[in-house]
């Protein structure tokens, strides 16, 4: 996989993978994944951390039991087993999805 992916090269891989997500780099624990939900987000709580950063788009976030506005540019961060959804999006909306660590997600330093 390339080393620097455009949100054009992603958005056409993922048009071409036929699904609302696809991976558009891994090294490491680190996987990077191009996400764009058609209407609705059916997204599960995943077993890893994550972050997205988003590429297009507004709407609204629920992470756990809180909700904000988002906007492009915007971090988002999940830990692992989070409920979390996207709502309320642009038809436009895309996000940069990067999974790492390890399985139950990092712990949080004290």
């Amino acid at each position: 996989m390339d080393q620097e992916i455009s949100i054009h090269n992603a958005t056409t891989l993922l048009n071409a993978s036929g699904c609302v997500f696809t991976e558009v780099f891994k090294h490491g624990t680190l996987s990077v994944e191009f996400y764009k939900p058609n209407k609705v987000d059916l997204q599960q709580p995943h077993d890893r951390d994550e972050v997205y950063v988003v590429a297009s788009g507004t709407g609204t976030f629920k992470n756990g039991d809180k909700t904000w506005a988002f906007k492009p540019g915007d971090f988002l961060f999940v830990p692992a087993g989070t409920e979390h959804r996207f709502e309320n999006f642009t038809d436009d909306f895309a996000t940069w999805v990067l999974f790492y660590g390890p399985v139950g997600g990092e712990k949080k330093r004290s």
